[in-house]
């Protein structure tokens, strides 16, 4: 296993020959709540994560026993006067925007709290693996603003508009066992083992063609939303870069021959 750090407060590990990469939210002493220097570090290891080719799967954990991350650093807020807040804004937005668009699948690790930006973060990845310790929430009207790291857009496409609604207007926090039953979160572990199953199932995915993940991520996350004629398109169009790669023909082949493929990745 390798490490890179991406400033103070970001860690990316890298597992499976480099094909699974464990972003590690390393800010302990805030529980990683998400400062302007922290948020430029997530949107740089993202960056440098979505242009490596032989990373197949990313998770996104925390170095914290009791927290994922409590969202953004309030008390860095609470100085900033309006002029520097509208200059952060672009910098906080990238650390979500960052994990969003990723294009190989995502992962999310969760114990303890995942508040505001920090369920944000999860929100922003494909898979939430959660522990029973976990507790999650949008509270961001609570203290005078709103979900600002895609939790409008993204809550409810995961639990419908009305529960999405109730949950931001609310701002309340939900325990494991309800998240789970809401689709807060998508897979409920036993208490100290989301890291250990999140990076399990990213092997999983990972064994896959690299081609074919990315590919099926684009036509998920492009066609969501739209009627079925035009998703189908999406597909589609998602297929055809796919049917004529070098994972396809070596796909086949060892499906035929009853062997592991040896993916090229193009």
């Amino acid at each position: 296993m390798s490490e890179e750090r991406f400033g103070e407060f970001v860690l990316v590990r890298r597992h499976d020959d480099g094909h699974v990469a464990e972003l590690a939210l390393d800010r302990p002493k805030a529980m990683n709540a998400v400062s302007t220097e922290m948020a430029r570090s997530i949107g740089g290891a993202c960056a440098s994560l979505g242009a490596d080719r032989d990373v197949r799967v990313v998770v996104v954990t925390s170095t914290h026993d009791r927290a994922f991350c409590v969202g953004a650093d309030l008390k860095e807020r609470n100085s900033l006067t309006d002029a520097e807040l509208v200059r952060q804004r672009p910098v906080a937005r990238g650390a979500y925007t960052g994990v969003l668009e990723l294009p190989v699948p995502t992962v999310a690790a969760v114990h303890g709290f995942a508040l505001g930006g920090g369920f944000e973060l999860a929100l922003s990845c494909d898979v939430i693996v959660a522990d029973g310790t976990a507790v999650v929430g949008l509270p961001e009207v609570s203290v005078g603003v709103i979900p600002g790291g895609g939790g409008t857009q993204l809550l409810p496409r995961r639990v419908g508009a009305a529960r999405a609604a109730e949950l931001i207007f609310s701002a309340r926090r939900v325990e494991a066992a309800e998240a789970r039953e809401l689709g807060l979160v998508d897979v409920l572990v036993e208490e100290g083992r989301d890291r250990e199953e999140a990076l399990a199932l990213a092997s999983r995915i990972a064994a896959n063609s690299p081609v074919g993940l990315r590919a099926a991520k684009r036509a998920l996350r492009l066609g969501h939303g739209l009627d079925l004629s035009a998703g189908l398109e999406v597909e589609d169009a998602a297929w055809r870069s796919v049917a004529f790669s070098g994972d396809r023909a070596e796909g086949v082949a060892a499906f035929n021959e009853k062997r592991k493929p040896q993916w090229p990745g193009q």
